[in-house]
């Protein structure tokens, strides 16, 4: 390993902290600040096609029912995991390490994350540049480009520039989505009936198969915890003076976005309906189009060149606070996965361009008149994925007690892969996506984003039961004396040295090394600088490690 690159990763990654854990010096703001920041990235317009998507093809009743559905199965799920972001400062690659997937094998659920930044990138790029057509007949390859290049500069800048970005865009977005919206409902009773009987391609009955087959729709969405984990791991520590906010900020940033983004599916399906019953029945697809939607609503108000600016605005806002988002976790998704593997750190800007480049090819292959398909494909691997991590922490960290309660994402305290996540996560993906293929017949078909949640929700303890736990902690200790953790319960904020790098990082972030000092005095090392060593030199060695509390009580039972 060169000393200079690992020099280099920790300077160039203090702004972002793009594969360690975010330390108390960098998280200075309050909990209220990071849960109004993290919630202003759910102002992304892809909701609303959504909604309008799956109510065109299923009908109000069915839709809102799909999405009710969904937003439920989300938030059981992002509790978990959202709460270990939140109170022990790591991303979601961090956590799956230690959550049943393996120091090497959370690559693959990152490139999963890595991959809806890009599709989601794509959509919200493809609805700015619709309305940059509406508003001045720029073409659609042109608005790609713009839409794409527009966060750049913001993105490179990391989490304090999203921090002010998403701060002050955010009241003018809620002005200008809602006042018009509740304009309609106020003043045009009709449109509400209208809305309430809507039956779409389907014949008007609630069907099972149609509320589950809307909410598969939706379950491609859960990723956004992700992104929502990109900004809660900047909560301060958890104490007896900020329980209240801290709970509250969590709550709603957390595992609540769900409740905000499902309110706009379903604003959705209403807008949706609201073009194709009072404006324009032959609108067909276009009626999912946020900018026909959002200009069509201004019109009830205000001239129509005035509702062509003003909804140009709107999506304008909404595209660039989500896009940074997406560019942002991108990227640090992709250069996590690349510096595990090359031991190597480039640098992040690389990574958001890389991230860019795909979007704006998916753009380019017209990805948004797919969406359907596109995110009811997705939502398979996506649920067996979150449903494992979730699982591990809810089942096996809490009830079973086979997997380490705290998590550890450390190279050398991990096994390189663990069978548990690898295992749920393949075996579900494959089984939902053969039904998705209609390969189990078409009667299951509808049903396969529920074989992928619950084939990952029993898999998960059954290989941590069937491995008996070995393959989670490939050593008990660090080696340092010092507690990770305060008297609070939270990340203690003690600084030790890297003797590799020659920086001071805080005690979680910490190892001892295997490489004595010159006295034989013992030496620290950052998981930085392992994750950068392509030797094993200053890794420490395994241990045997005890088992975990139900297989011990059942030795001594024996």
């Amino acid at each position: 390993m060169s000393t200079d690159n690992a020099r280099a990763a920790a300077e160039d990654s203090l702004e972002d902290y793009a594969f360690r854990y975010v330390p108390r010096t960098f998280r200075r703001w309050s909990a209220a600040s990071v849960g109004a920041t993290a919630l202003g990235s759910i102002a992304f317009l892809a909701d609303f096609s959504i909604g309008a998507s799956i109510g065109i093809d299923h009908g109000t009743a069915n839709a809102v029912l799909g999405i009710l559905f969904a937003s439920v199965v989300i938030v059981i799920v992002g509790v978990p995991v959202a709460y270990y972001a939140a109170r022990y400062n790591l991303d979601l690659d961090l956590i799956a390490r230690g959550s049943g997937f393996g120091y090497y094998g959370s690559i693959i659920t990152t490139m999963v994350f890595a991959g809806f930044t890009c599709i989601f990138f794509a959509l919200e790029g493809a609805i700015m540049a619709q309305g940059l057509q509406v508003a001045t007949e720029m073409p659609l390859w042109l608005g790609y480009l713009l839409s794409t290049v527009v966060v750049i500069p913001i993105v490179i800048y990391g989490m304090r520039a999203l921090e002010r970005l998403q701060f002050w865009t955010t009241p003018l977005w809620l002005a200008l989505a809602l006042l018009p919206l509740l304009w309609i409902l106020v003043s045009d009773p009709e449109a509400v009936r209208a809305f309430t009987t809507f039956t779409g391609n389907s014949d008007g009955s609630i069907r099972f198969g149609a509320v589950v087959s809307s909410a598969a729709v939706c379950f491609a969405l859960t990723p956004q915890l992700a992104e929502q984990i990109d900004y809660l791991r900047a909560m301060p520590p958890r104490t007896s003076s900020n329980t209240r906010s801290w709970w509250t900020s969590f709550a709603f940033a957390g595992p609540g976005w769900v409740v905000f983004s499902g309110t706009k599916q379903v604003i959705g399906v209403f807008l949706a309906v609201y073009l194709l019953v009072k404006v324009e029945p032959t609108l067909g697809h276009r009626a999912t189009e946020p900018v026909q939607q959002f200009v069509v609503m201004y019109q009830t108000l205000v001239p129509d060149w005035l509702a062509i600016v003003l909804a140009l605005v709107l999506i304008v806002v909404a595209q660039v606070k989500i896009n940074v988002t997406n560019a942002y976790s991108g990227s640090l998704a992709w250069s996590n996965v690349f510096t595990r593997m090359a031991k190597h750190y480039p640098g992040r800007t690389i990574f958001v361009l890389f991230n860019l480049v795909i979007a704006y090819a998916l753009m380019m292959l017209d990805v948004f008149t797919l969406i359907s398909f596109v995110l009811s494909l997705y939502a398979n691997v996506v649920m067996a994925w979150l449903v494992t991590i979730a699982a591990d922490i809810a089942i096996n960290k809490w009830i079973l007690r086979i997997s380490p309660r705290f998590p550890e994402f450390r190279r050398g305290m991990l096994h390189d892969w663990n069978p548990v996540g690898l295992v749920s996560v393949g075996l579900a993906s494959a089984l939902s996506l053969l039904a998705f293929a209609g390969l189990f017949g078409p009667g299951v078909k509808p049903f396969s984003v529920l074989i992928a949640i619950g084939v990952a929700m029993v898999a998960t303890p059954v290989t941590a039961l069937a491995t008996r736990g070995r393959y989670y902690l490939r050593r008990r200790s660090d080696g340092i004396d010092s507690p990770r953790f305060d008297d609070d319960g939270n990340p203690s904020g003690e600084r030790l040295r890297c003797h590799v790098t020659g920086y001071t990082f805080e005690r979680p972030d910490m190892l001892a090394s295997a490489e004595r000092g010159p006295h034989g005095e013992v030496q620290y090392v950052s998981s930085l600088a392992l994750t950068l060593d392509d030797s094993d030199r200053f890794v420490l060695p395994p241990e045997v490690t005890e088992p975990p509390r139900w297989a011990a009580a059942r030795s001594r039972e024996a």
